[in-house]
């Protein structure tokens, strides 16, 4: 009898064996399920990153207003009508100051 509860706890084992350690473990379902979590978030930050950009080109196409404040604010530029003036603060710290037209 002793012989028969021996086998059957080994068989037990052997049948558990797969569950805790093999390819598709608990251990490795909770990694998995883990790593998926952590790729919808990535997924989503993206998702609202690309959602803005597209606005941003859809923008570009569409008005010349974007590309205006794109040039002024990026590249410095100004209009032919307008005056650009540079002040200087305290410290030697410059700001600039654009006119409105002539």
């Amino acid at each position: 009898m002793k012989i028969l509860a021996a086998v059957l706890v080994a068989l037990i084992a052997l049948i558990q064996y797969p569950l805790w350690v093999g390819k598709g473990s608990r251990m490795r379902v909770w990694e998995v399920d883990r790593q998926i979590r952590a790729q919808r978030e990535v997924n989503q930050k993206l998702r609202v990153r690309n959602g803005a950009l597209d606005a941003e080109v859809r923008d570009l196409k569409q008005g010349l207003e974007a590309i205006e404040e794109r040039a002024r604010s990026e590249l410095g530029m100004v209009r032919r009508d307008e005056i650009f003036f540079q002040l200087l603060e305290e410290g030697g710290k410059t700001g600039p100051v654009q006119s409105g037209s002539r």
